[in-house]
């Protein structure tokens, strides 16, 4: 009987170690694949971050994210740093979403074809509302306030 007992704790004690292990994986994956990849046609995370005049400082209120320029008609632009997505449904219309998937917490990587897409698992967001175009993901992105004051678009 002690070598049964001794085996269901190592194998016990291996399943637990294996089960944080994977979690940690599936966190540190998605938020390195996310960093490492770079803007698609209509994203340009990258790119409107390096132009904004604010971008790097836009983490508090009142502080430009970027100007309403940056953001493409139809499409919309990843704010890594600050964990923003700020889109354009329509000419003039400007929403902002959390970046964060709803899905496993990865962070989005780009937004194409009316879509918030999440390189982990594949879920999609609609731009105009922020709620699942495609899953995995069963819950929207969380709205995230926004002002628009002239050129500049700041955190409410």
């Amino acid at each position: 009987m002690t070598d049964g007992s001794t085996r269901r704790t190592v194998l016990a004690t291996g399943a637990a170690a294996l089960a944080v292990g994977c979690a940690g994986c599936s966190n540190s994956n998605g938020s390195g694949s996310a960093s490492s990849q770079s803007p698609t046609a209509g994203s340009s995370a990258s790119e409107s971050a390096g132009r904004s005049p604010s971008a790097g400082a836009g983490t508090g209120t009142g502080k430009a994210l970027a100007s309403t320029g940056d953001i493409p008609e139809g499409g919309g632009t990843i704010f890594k740093e600050q964990k923003i997505v700020v889109t354009q449904p329509k000419a003039g219309e400007f929403k902002a979403f959390s970046a964060i998937c709803t899905h496993e917490g990865c962070t989005v990587n780009q937004v194409v074809n009316g879509t918030i897409d999440c390189p982990c698992h594949g879920s999609k967001f609609h731009i105009a509302d922020g709620s699942v175009a495609h899953g995995p993901a069963t819950r929207p992105l969380p709205a995230e306030s926004i002002t628009v004051s002239g050129n500049s678009i700041m955190r409410a």
